[in-house]
């Protein structure tokens, strides 16, 4: 009988930091980063030097700035004159920092997209890149850099469709916000503890054996979690913003990924000393029974 609700205990242990660690995961990472506009703009900052952002936004630019631009038969060669100075514009301290100022006002589109009812896709408005772009060209005496429209000119990262079907389970994990962390944490702690107490060494090396697998479970389950989540988000965004926006998706999710190794390898150390722990002290109980 004690050998089966060990056991019993044991799946249940399993089970629950199973789903309490992608929830903490998510909880503390919706409320942390992703509701914080510094640490939003933080994540992102640094795709100003990413080929894939860098390529959409100067295709996206030159496609624009073409349609209002008729030169007849030079009109390829116009266009690709364009596409080369704005993806050089790309690599300069004045892109980056429209580059910032687009994700600090994105970051408000982000929080009214997931927890209001909005309605509305998620974009990042290059307009102050437009801006800069078409000051720098007509600085330097770029033909036809005059004609550029500075207007909103976006790149989608999350699709009207997909922020609605979000929305209720960020709400929840943005209410949730670090406490079910706290009480993961909590809960191992107390399960060990009556381990110990109530079974001795062996119980209690036992049981971080069991909560080791559990961590390595609730990883695994995570990491699940962000790559599904990454597939159904860029799924119904346009083929021309793919690669920028899973860019973003990757930016914004790297601390996601980070824990998943941290709880991995923690969960993976518990595995092991406490199985060898438990191990060996079965194995001298028995050698002293002898």
């Amino acid at each position: 009988m004690r050998t089966y609700l060990t056991a019993v205990l044991s799946a249940v242990l399993l089970v629950l930091l199973a789903v309490l660690v992608p929830v903490s995961a998510l909880s503390a990472w919706v409320d942390l980063e992703l509701d914080d506009p510094d640490r939003y703009v933080a994540a992102v900052s640094p795709l100003a030097s990413d080929p894939d952002v860098q390529r959409t936004v100067a295709t996206r630019i030159t496609d624009e700035a073409m349609k209002n631009i008729d030169v007849g038969p030079f009109q390829d060669t116009v266009e690709e004159f364009l596409r080369r100075t704005a993806r050089s514009f790309t690599t300069t301290e004045a892109f980056r920092r429209a580059w910032d100022a687009a994700n600090r006002t994105a970051h408000k589109a982000v929080t009214e997209a997931l927890h209001e009812d909005s309605g509305q896709a998620v974009t990042i408005d290059l307009a102050p890149v437009v801006q800069e772009v078409k000051r720098e060209l007509v600085d330097n005496g770029v033909p036809f850099a005059d004609q550029i429209p500075v207007r909103h000119i976006s790149i989608t990262v999350l699709s009207a469709d997909r922020a609605d079907e979000l929305r209720t389970s960020f709400r929840w994990l943005r209410y949730g916000s670090v406490w079910p962390a706290v009480g993961t944490l909590v809960l191992l702690v107390v399960v060990l503890g009556l381990a110990v107490v109530r079974g001795g060494i062996r119980a209690g090396l036992r049981t971080a054996a069991v909560a080791g697998g559990g961590l390595v479970l609730g990883a695994v389950v995570l990491r699940i979690a962000v790559a599904v989540g990454r597939a159904r988000v860029l799924d119904q965004v346009p083929g021309s913003d793919r690669d920028a926006a899973a860019a973003v998706y990757d930016a914004l999710t790297a601390s996601l990924r980070t824990t998943v190794w941290a709880v991995l390898l923690a969960g993976a150390v518990l595995v092991v000393a406490g199985g060898l722990g438990w191990a060996l002290a079965s194995r001298r109980r028995t050698a002293s029974a002898g």
